[in-house]
């Protein structure tokens, strides 16, 4: 070991702020200087701004694409409390836009990851090039801006408002990204997925960018992700039943809920969608593998109970269950855990058999209960089982 590594002490050890930690290390905090980045950016806004609606506090977000090449995030509800006014109830505005959230992401299962995680509007203030905060509360209209993460001024009160609400408007640094365009069709893909993840959310988006005119969607699913399961059904075969079979619950266990959608086409292909806590989760984890088993014990039950698997047939196998399906398994979680560092894949031994004790138990109500619609799929199953 040199001297010099061995005379390292406290001294030597550097202390930032977090908006000076953010601009030095950009991808520790938003994943990438590309373009991840700058819709983890925008996703940090959203997220606020979609809680705010979770909690019921607000009703509706709006997601502008300015012709300045910005974003605005504006939702209707209170309005972030303002230190200046003397605001109580929750961060203020100067908080909430410089300093980091603490934990892992507060709210829990009340709380909608929209983005690779949850780092907040600090980080977007501070990897913008300019950026405004309007805040509608009490009958007054407050307004901040920043540059690069500093305040140009304090909050300043600019007139009466009517209604209340946030908006806050920015502009990702082109000095710290490789490219600050945003694609519309990206950010409507997934706002339209966090919308059927959260029945009853209602967020727009607009883009005020294009030479021929600005073009506007607004997504509200009242079905939840039945709705989800319906809209990726229409690019499959013809379904082998008419309803979506789905069901939402509480599981104590796992300190969350645990909500399912399925539906079995004419098709061989499975595709099923797992989230946690309406992030997705590409590598599947214990809530997929908690669906399967639950799947597979259902049908199995029902089968033998109607003895159309004698004593000496094996169980139907989940992947042979599975073909044709669609499905959507959403898990929302006080307490979420991952395996490893892309948070891609949920963990959790709970998970997994409180889900497949869900699914066993309404899956077999259902195929109990549509007698008809139940001999479509498990008689499907076993002409595919035998024919091999």
């Amino acid at each position: 070991m040199s001297e010099d590594v061995g005379g390292y002490d406290a001294a030597r050890i550097e202390v930032l702020e977090p908006r000076e930690a953010i601009r030095k290390r950009p991808g520790m905090y938003v994943g990438s200087t590309g373009e991840r980045g700058v819709y983890q950016m925008v996703f940090d806004v959203v997220g606020r701004a979609v809680n705010e609606v979770l909690a019921g506090r607000a009703s509706a977000v709006d997601v502008t694409l300015t012709p300045d090449g910005g974003v605005r995030v504006a939702d209707d509800g209170p309005g972030v409390p303002v230190e200046a006014a003397g605001h109580a109830g929750g961060p203020s505005l100067e908080e909430l836009l410089t300093h980091l959230p603490t934990g892992a992401g507060a709210g829990g299962r009340h709380a909608a990851v929209v983005g690779m995680f949850i780092v907040g509007p600090c980080v977007t203030n501070a990897l913008s090039s300019r950026l405004t905060a309007e805040v509608r509360r009490e009958g007054m209209r407050w307004v901040q801006e920043y540059v690069r993460g500093v305040a140009v001024t304090a909050p300043v009160a600019v007139g009466p408002a009517a209604g209340s609400g946030t908006s806050i408007a920015f502009r990702p640094d082109p000095d710290v990204f490789e490219t600050v365009e945003c694609s519309f069709d990206v950010l409507a893909e997934r706002l339209r997925e966090v919308a059927l993840l959260n029945r009853g959310l209602s967020v727009s988006l607009t883009d005020e960018r294009p030479a021929v005119g600005p073009r506007s969607v607004r997504f509200h699913f009242p079905g939840g992700v039945r709705d989800l399961v319906a809209s990726l059904d229409a690019r499959s075969g013809a379904p082998l039943h008419a309803d979506v079979v789905g069901f939402e619950c509480e599981e104590p266990r796992m300190e969350g809920t645990v909500e399912v959608a399925l539906r079995w086409c004419d098709a061989r292909e499975e595709r099923v969608r797992t989230y946690a806590n309406s992030r997705p989760t590409p590598e599947g984890g214990t809530h997929a593998v908690g669906f399967r088993e639950g799947m597979a014990a259902a049908v199995n039950a029902y089968a033998r109970e109607r003895r159309l698997l004698t004593a000496a047939d094996p169980d139907l196998t989940a992947d042979r269950i599975g073909e044709g399906l669609t499905a959507v398994v959403s898990v929302k979680l006080d307490h979420p855990e991952f395996e490893g560092a892309t948070r891609g894949r949920l963990a959790g031994a709970s998970v997994r058999s409180c889900v497949a004790e869900a699914v066993r138990q309404h899956l077999g109500a259902w195929l109990d209960e549509q007698p008809e619609r139940a001999e479509a799929v498990v008689g499907r199953v076993l002409r595919s089982a035998r024919r091999d």
